[in-house]
């Protein structure tokens, strides 16, 4: 019987799920954690995560040969995990985030999924090892997720949609509840588990415990990281409200990028009582 790694855990999104709150708390304590687990963020796997969102957009066999190629090109660069853990967390993982006219749904993330368990299982199997495998995926209620994501693509794309055009465009995607079923079935015996953000949230290390949890980070050694701030939190209403207004009236790309940052420094000036 093959021997089994120690946990691999791949925690991919959702986007809007406080996952860079996660990946800035993992960062800050990984020298506390080098003993127990490995910590990969999104730098560490650019080039996977390039193929992920691509298929995600085009949904080809061409490019979902390319994630199954990346995939292969990462984990051939792994130890075998036989004394540590690995924490890799990057929400693109299942790709762009809903919303963008050329992606509609997460069912991209279904494939880019398996494509990256079936690479890990083929890389340790050739040395023996049985690949302990754990996907967890943060999840939300639909309703505030639907405007955690609305409000994300005013900040950093050019939608003009009002929020109520935006939800009949991709609120029936916004339950990830048969999703996480389907994809649960299609990787099965991996288990997969949705870690819902409204649970963990008012813990000190939020959604980072419980993924430490299925890293086997020993609890004494969880409970003594330090918490982080939260990132990446929304800007105040009406800094969006005006930058819906510039999507809607500035059409270079550039001009409209610029505008965006001079009320994104404002604010931050206003914060440091500038």
């Amino acid at each position: 019987m093959a021997t089994t790694t120690r946990p691999l855990i791949i925690h991919a999104g959702f986007h809007k799920t406080g996952t860079s709150s996660v990946q800035n708390t993992l960062r800050e304590n990984r020298t506390a954690l080098k003993s127990y687990c490995n910590i990969h963020l999104k730098w560490k796997v650019s080039a996977l995560v390039h193929a992920t969102r691509g298929y995600s957009t085009w949904r080809d066999p061409l490019t979902l040969a390319k994630v199954s190629l990346r995939a292969d090109d990462y984990w051939a660069d792994q130890p075998t995990y036989k004394s540590r853990a690995l924490i890799l967390s990057a929400e693109e993982l299942v790709g762009h985030m809903p919303g963008r006219d050329e992606v509609s749904d997460y069912r991209p993330a279904i494939d880019n999924l398996r494509e990256i368990v079936t690479s890990a299982q083929r890389r340790y199997d050739k040395v023996g090892l049985k690949a302990d495998v754990r996907i967890a995926l943060s999840t939300r209620q639909p309703e505030k997720w639907l405007e955690s994501a609305y409000w994300e693509h005013v900040k950093s794309s050019s939608l003009t949609k009002t929020f109520n055009e935006f939800k009949a465009q991709i609120g029936p995607i916004a339950d990830t509840r048969p999703l996480l079923e389907e994809l649960a079935e299609a990787i099965a015996p991996v288990p997969v588990i949705p870690l819902a953000l409204e649970h963990w949230q008012s813990l000190p290390l939020g959604l980072a415990a419980p993924i430490l949890d299925l890293a086997e980070v020993p609890p004494k050694v969880r409970d003594s990281l330090i918490p982080q701030p939260a990132v990446n939190t929304r800007l105040p209403q009406p800094i969006l409200d005006e930058m819906l207004d510039l999507n809607r009236k500035i059409s270079d790309r550039e001009a409209r990028k610029a505008a965006k940052h001079a009320l994104i420094d404002a604010h931050k000036r206003t914060l440091q009582g500038e």
